[in-house]
Parts: C-alpha cells; sequence; structure tokens
C-alpha cells in the first residue's frame, strides 16, 4: 500500500512538475517562429502562431500554470479561455499601434506570480484566477503582437486562429491530465511545478532586466 502511494506521488509530480523544470533549463528565445521573418502568407500565419507560445519558455509555463491551476483547483475547464481570449486581445492592441511599455517584463512577474500561487498550496476562487489569467493575458498577448506587428489581414489572421488553438489546447489538456491524476492544490506536484514555474519566470525576468528591457 505504501510503495503504491508513493509511485502514485512519483507519477504525479512527473507528469505535473517535470515540465516545468526543463524548462528552467530552455535559453531563452526570440519567441519567432519564422526565424524573425514576417509571415506572409496563411499558412506562415498559422505556423507561427502555433510555435510562438511553445517556444517562448516563459510563455509556455504561464500555460502550464494556467492548467494546473485549474485541473489540481477543480476548476471549470473553460477559465484557461479567458487567458486565451485576453491574449487575442492583446496582440488586436499591439497590432493596432497601442503602446504597452516593459511587456516582457510584465510578462515575466505575471509567470512569477502564477508560479508562487500555485507553491502557496491553497485553492483560490475562480474569480482571483480569472482575474490573474484575464491581466496577464494582455501583456503576453501583447508580447505575441511584435512578431505580427505589420502583417498583412491574412497571415495576421492565420497567426490568432494559431495562437488561440495551441493555447487552448496546451491549457485545457495539462488541465485534464493534472484531473486524471488526482491531485490537489496542496498536494506536492502542483506546488512543485508551481515553484519551478517561478523559477522560469524569474529567470525571464533577469534576462529582460539584464538586456535593458
Amino acid at each position: 500500500m505504501g510503495d503504491h502511494m508513493t509511485f502514485a506521488t512519483l507519477r504525479r509530480t512527473a507528469f505535473l512538475a517535470v515540465p516545468a523544470l526543463l524548462l528552467m533549463l530552455a535559453p531563452a528565445s526570440a519567441h519567432h517562429a519564422m526565424g524573425g521573418q514576417m509571415p506572409s502568407t496563411f499558412g506562415e500565419g498559422l505556423l507561427s502562431g502555433l510555435f510562438h507560445p511553445v517556444i517562448g519558455p516563459d510563455h509556455l509555463a504561464f500555460l502550464i500554470a494556467v492548467g494546473v491551476a485549474v485541473g489540481a483547483g477543480g476548476l471549470s475547464l473553460a477559465l484557461p479561455l479567458v487567458f486565451v481570449t485576453a491574449s487575442a486581445i492583446g496582440v488586436a492592441l499591439h497590432v493596432s499601434g497601442m503602446a504597452l511599455p516593459g511587456a516582457e517584463l510584465i510578462v515575466a512577474a505575471s509567470v512569477i506570480a502564477a508560479g508562487m500561487l500555485l507553491a502557496y498550496g491553497h485553492a483560490l476562487p475562480l474569480t482571483v484566477w480569472a482575474a490573474v489569467f484575464g491581466l496577464a493575458g494582455l501583456a503576453h498577448g501583447y508580447a505575441y503582437g511584435e512578431s505580427i506587428f505589420g502583417a498583412e489581414p491574412t497571415p495576421l489572421s492565420a497567426y490568432l486562429l494559431g495562437l488561440v488553438a495551441i493555447q487552448s489546447a496546451l491549457a485545457i489538456g495539462v488541465a485534464l491530465i493534472a484531473r486524471r491524476l488526482g491531485t490537489d492544490v496542496s498536494a506536492v506536484a502542483p506546488r512543485l511545478a508551481g515553484a519551478a514555474i517561478a523559477g522560469v519566470g524569474t529567470m525571464a525576468l533577469m534576462g529582460q532586466i539584464a538586456s535593458g528591457a
């Protein structure tokens, strides 16, 4: 019985915390799926939207945080759409020419905050997470918009489509895994995942400060 519980705990930790820990070892990227090139076709826009959140450790870490918070907290699977929708709005604000100084710093700070809330190990109301996801989504979306700023309507629309699809799939997928593992916010795995996510955010923040962002 004890051995089974130990194995189950290790399995939960591996599924929820290891991906976040690996993110801490990933080098910072420029967050450009097209190698810095502006997407000019529907296909390029779609690929850029699909890969942008994945190749940026800070963006990916936050999506993992969204999934863990929803899955381990027993919250609605519709909650990740708050972040996804807000990020789409953030992209729109950027491409429309609206300025958001220090967007990357805000992104890094949001990753730290989400990680610390998870590491805290106490259930939070849906409204708290909704506020965190909404505000963070605007900053993440604004940062996403940098790689598509100035693009034609067709690749821009495809970019948004890919962005919405991949973020929804990742966040909800992690949430479903957390639910299937039967863990809760006070367990070791989600708290360790939160600590690792906060570490990713701290590294991103230090990188931004060092580069003079």
